[in-house]
């Protein structure tokens, strides 16, 4: 049993109290926040108050910090808590960029202890579907991704629009969105081009879409949009044999796929619901088939799971410091392409 101490006590604080009291294998023992309103749920739940970062440093029996205090604050007390001799997970976006990554990926070799990130989103039903599916063949090889999340009341008015703070939606969403991408696809990402907007607060992004080009020849579209009141689907993949769609957090969808690869032209023109075109005509209906998309079983307590088994030297750490780091670097290369307004070569 791993002793965890959760450092900001806020809505991922609770969160992590919560998934944390689901999991034999490491366990809330303790918080520490500077607000004491924050204090009086742990107090309720018997968790161990600390007063101070350098009491919960101090005590012998914490096995690992879980750092979900405001992003601007990961870096100095990662490394902190790293030197300190504890194990540290950190919420995300774990750095406000690679160089502050850097920093703290040393710092764990130099002590030898865990060090990974929050990246809970790898483990939504979604994502498994759309990971899923490919690895199956059932729409045939990849070649065009589309991944968004789209709401429709703004940014909120907290630290999320706070630029000091790691506010905006590219460190909020767009971290989580990109580490599903990079996950999914196994190749270097060449090529990145941005298209960034902060429509109600001036300091941060809001909206954003970026386009990513890797290597092996498929390109994927990341999309966060917080004023949207008809959402377009939540995936849309493009694959040699077929199409899947996943329209939203319920995980309606489904896969249509070709039966018949041979195209029989009508001679001539045809006329269509989009007017003479034989181009963009309707593929016969027996030429398809639709399928339901794959069930697939995923529990976001492996995450946990995972961190103690790799603090025990028994499992390799499922969400590593390498992955984090790709992912801080194409984040680094969106704010260029953003702002610059240009492309961005690369190889991540």
């Amino acid at each position: 049993m791993k002793n965890a101490v959760i450092v900001g006590f806020g809505g991922m604080g609770n969160y992590h109290r919560k998934s944390l009291a689901k999991e034999p294998g490491m366990r809330a023992y303790g918080v520490y926040d500077i607000n004491p309103e924050k204090m009086k749920v742990p107090a309720a739940e018997g968790l161990h108050l600390f007063h101070s970062f350098e009491e919960v440093l101090r005590d012998p029996a914490v096995d690992v910090l879980i750092l979900s205090v405001p992003n601007n604050f990961h870096h100095d007390m990662a490394i902190q808590a790293l030197e300190a001799g504890k194990n540290v997970i950190s919420e995300k976006p774990v750095a406000l960029n690679s160089k502050e990554l850097e920093e703290m990926i040393a710092a764990s070799k130099r002590a030898g202890k865990i060090f990974t990130v929050h990246q809970n989103r790898r483990w939504d039903t979604d994502y498994r579907i759309v990971k899923k599916s490919i690895a199956d063949n059932l729409i045939g090889k990849p070649f065009y991704i589309e991944s968004r999340v789209q709401g429709s009341n703004g940014v909120p008015g907290d630290w999320r629009c706070v630029k000091s703070s790691g506010g905006g939606m590219l460190l909020d969403w767009g971290v989580h969105l990109i580490d599903q991408m990079l996950y999914l696809v196994k190749s270097p990402v060449v090529s990145i081009f941005t298209h960034m907007l902060s429509i109600r607060f001036k300091d941060v992004d809001d909206n954003f879409k970026v386009l990513l080009r890797f290597e092996n020849g498929l390109s994927a579209l990341v999309e966060v949009d917080t004023w949207c009141l008809i959402p377009l689907p939540r995936w849309h993949v493009s694959g040699t044999d077929g199409t899947l769609v996943v329209r939203g957090w319920d995980n309606s969808g489904e896969i249509v796929r070709v039966k018949e690869r041979t195209e029989h032209w009508e001679p001539g023109i045809v006329y269509t619901a989009a007017g003479p075109t034989r181009t963009m005509a309707p593929r016969p209906i027996e030429t398809i088939e639709k399928l339901p998309l794959p069930h697939v079983e995923t529990d976001e307590l492996d995450f946990y799971r995972n961190v103690a088994a790799a603090i025990d030297g028994k499992e390799e750490l499922l969400v590593k410091p390498s992955e984090a780091l790709r992912v801080m670097n194409v984040i680094d290369a969106v704010f260029l392409s953003a702002k610059t307004g240009a492309s961005v070569a690369c190889h991540i």
